[in-house]
């Protein structure tokens, strides 16, 4: 497959947004088994610079990045002693950090734990990689629930999912709700500690030597049930002012802790229906948290794909890597499997439900992603669907999200 080209457009439509979720050798267990994939190279930066460069070379919004406390498991509720699966990752946000000097406009979201690790940290490691990355941070909060990942902290005890719960979202949701409740806190002191730095804080004068303007740092005090944190930042206001705040939802109050904290949402509706059903409790969601009429909330919906430019290769491919595996893949998401002209027919029918764009999970790396930037991308562009160039330098910028004012400053009318 060829690089994406500019092509006329045969049809004009609303452009969509498309992200990426990189992870490992891709979202089958045994991706790491398929004939390109780069095993020995999983744990090094060329492999995780190639996967983002190429996903940048197709103009792709943004890319996320996994990450986990504990070693990866095939189930959700703890640890198992599999060797033939891929087992071990390197640090999400340490990544994003080395990849960003390669790239120039592709978003850079990791993902980082919020039950385990300190506000403070997170709030300074992701400004930072707003700085490096010259505006196209974003950051995923993700809780943690399993005792493995407690164990490695000693500080406290997690509630434990049963197999009953783990059927089914919204009894997963109620069983952690006070760690959702914990990770809303923490999404809001990070947001603080981005703004606890006034813009204009760092003043640079030589001639009075007078580097800091000590009167446009600001304390946050914030005090809460899980901790609290008095502030402000030893990092600069972010470039976007916000990184946007990326939460994966799948029920009630995952929705309300994107639609408190949140500026993008990533769902997993399994069909157009069940988008239209996710966008109205979405909807319901940011009524019950008060959140603005004018504050965006962009909602992505994920798909797990299998692609190939010949029809039924990519589902032999998939069979293929099933059996390796021992079991028919399962996901959360939605499951495609077809050509990347299929996946089009797909992505602008289920965008009619109300959708802003789709984040891909490869199954396959780099196979899948080839196909979208090579395959995929071009097909949309070839129906108005998809940008041609980049327009947009930053993160926010890519989602048409205006540069936010900072709480502490004094409004203009006030100055």
């Amino acid at each position: 497959m060829s690089r994406p080209q500019p092509q006329a457009h045969t049809q004009q439509t609303q452009q969509l947004h498309l992200a990426v979720a990189l992870d490992g050798a891709g979202w089958h267990p045994a991706a790491w088994r398929a004939p390109d994939a780069r095993p020995g190279e999983l744990f090094t930066a060329g492999y995780w610079a190639d996967l983002v460069t190429e996903a940048e070379h197709g103009l792709l919004d943004l890319v996320t990045i996994e990450d986990t406390l504990a070693l990866q498991g095939s189930a959700i509720t703890g640890p198992d002693e599999r060797t033939d699966q891929v087992r071990g990752r390197l640090d999400a946000v340490l990544i994003a950090s080395r990849v960003a000097p390669l790239t120039s406009r592709i978003g850079l979201i990791p993902t980082t734990n919020v039950t385990h690790t300190e506000p403070f940290h997170l709030s300074t490691a992701l400004a930072t990689l707003d700085f490096t990355s010259l505006g196209r941070a974003g950051w995923r909060p993700q809780l943690s629930f399993r005792a493995d990942d407690a164990a490695h902290f000693g500080r406290r005890t997690t509630p434990a999912l049963t197999a009953d719960d783990a059927r089914d979202s919204e009894l997963i949701a109620k069983r952690l709700a006070p760690l959702f409740a914990e990770a809303t806190d923490v999404v809001e002191v990070v947001r603080r500690l981005w703004d606890s730095w006034e813009d204009d804080a760092v003043v640079r004068d030589a001639a009075t030597g007078r580097f800091l303007d000590r009167n446009r740092l600001h304390p946050i005090e914030f005090t809460g049930e899980h901790f609290s944190v008095r502030g402000p930042s030893i990092t600069p206001r972010p470039p976007q002012g916000q990184p946007p705040v990326a939460v994966v939802a799948h029920a009630g109050i995952p929705y309300e802790l994107a639609a408190r904290g949140g500026d993008l949402v990533f769902v997993t509706p399994h069909s157009g229906p069940g988008a239209a059903a996710i966008l109205a409790e979405l909807e319901t969601a940011k009524a019950v948290v008060g959140r603005p009429a004018d504050l965006p909330l962009k909602v992505f919906a994920d798909l797990l794909v299998f692609l190939d430019d010949r029809p039924g290769e990519a589902a032999r491919q998939r069979e293929r890597l099933d059996e390796l595996d021992g079991a028919p893949l399962r996901s959360d998401a939605e499951i495609f499997t077809g050509t990347p002209s299929e996946l089009a027919d797909l992505l602008l029918d289920r965008r009619t439900a109300g959708l802003d764009g789709f984040r891909l999970r490869p199954g396959r790396l780099p196979h899948d992603l080839a196909a979208i930037t090579r395959g995929l991308v071009p097909e949309l562009q070839r129906r108005g669907a998809f940008r041609t160039a980049y327009t947009a330098q930053t993160l926010r910028g890519h989602l048409g999200l205006a540069r936010p004012a900072n709480r502490y400053a004094p409004s203009p009318s006030a100055a």
